[in-house]
This record gives C-alpha cells, sequence and structure tokens, in this order.
C-alpha cells in the first residue's frame, strides 16, 4: 500500500522523473500552454505553480534556487520578467488543466496545461492563410486544361493500349 506518498512516479526512476517535469515546465514557459497526459499535466502544475511563486519573489536567491530546478537560462529569465509580473495579483492557481479526452493510439488521457493569466491567441490568421493558399493552386489547375486539349494530336497513340483501364479510355473520349 502506497499510504502518504504523495510523489506521482509516471513510470520512471527520480532523476527520470525530475528530468522529465524540469523538460515539461520549460516548454510551458516557453510556449504558454503544452499538450500532455493527464498524469503527467497533474504532475507538473505544483513544480510550475512554485516556480511561478519564486518569480513573484525576483529575489537573487529565488532565481538561483529556480534554476536548479529548471536548468535552462532562458526558461528562468522568461519566467521572472514575463510570467511572474503577470500574476502578481493571483494568490495561487497560477496553471489551468483542460482535459481533451482520449488519444487514439493508446487511449491515454489526454490534456492542456496553460498559464491562466497567457494571452488569448488567435489562431483565425492561419487559416485564412491556408484558404489562399488552396485557392492558388486551382488557379493553377484551369490554366493547363486548354494546354491538354491543344495536345491530343500527339496523344492518339496511347489510346490503342486500352487494357491499360477501361476509365482512362472513357475520359480520352
Amino acid at each position: 500500500m502506497r499510504h502518504q506518498k504523495k510523489t506521482v512516479r509516471l513510470g520512471r526512476k527520480a532523476e527520470h522523473r525530475k528530468a522529465l517535469l524540469a523538460n515539461q515546465v520549460c516548454n510551458l514557459i516557453e510556449h504558454q500552454r503544452i499538450k500532455t497526459t493527464l498524469a503527467k499535466a497533474k504532475a507538473v502544475r505544483p513544480i510550475a505553480e512554485k516556480m511561478v511563486t519564486l518569480g513573484k519573489n525576483g529575489s537573487l536567491h529565488a532565481r538561483r534556487t529556480a534554476f536548479s530546478t529548471l536548468r535552462h537560462k532562458d526558461a528562468v529569465k522568461k519566467l521572472f520578467d514575463e510570467i511572474a509580473p503577470r500574476s502578481t495579483e493571483r494568490n495561487g492557481g497560477y496553471t489551468r488543466i483542460v482535459r481533451l479526452g482520449q488519444r487514439k493510439s493508446d487511449s491515454a488521457s489526454m490534456a492542456f496545461i496553460e498559464w491562466v493569466d497567457a494571452a488569448v491567441v488567435v489562431e483565425e490568421k492561419p487559416a485564412e492563410e491556408k484558404k489562399a493558399k488552396r485557392k492558388e493552386p486551382e488557379a493553377k489547375r484551369e490554366e493547363p486544361k486548354p494546354k491538354e486539349k491543344e495536345a491530343p494530336a500527339a496523344e492518339e497513340p496511347t489510346k490503342k493500349r486500352r487494357w491499360f483501364s477501361r476509365k482512362s479510355g472513357e475520359a480520352e473520349k
């Protein structure tokens, strides 16, 4: 029985687990939101919240303590300069876990973990760019069609090979 053993092991040894969670927190700091399994998200949350608390303190000792946990200078700098100042009015609860459902391959419960005070990301602009890219190839497809109509005289000898498929013969007629 595991009475009073609060560490979530995640099927890893202690050093591997510490490295995994540190990397997850660094990615959360860098990208503002990460997609991971629900168990990992629940294990990352306390560490991320402790790092924000250290960032709110802002002392040199707090910075060194955060660096000893995260092991990435850029992540510590961004944490102390951008993320912690946004959360000065909040007394905890800096992260949010949003459940996404099951992963297809192994049915693991997936979740987003993100900062509560993060700026809203609008993803409509990339969708408009994709639509514009789709329209361009359609215009290009229409132009070659008249060129194909001019060349059938040269392709007539290929009509004799009807044994490939009937559809190709019907399309040429």
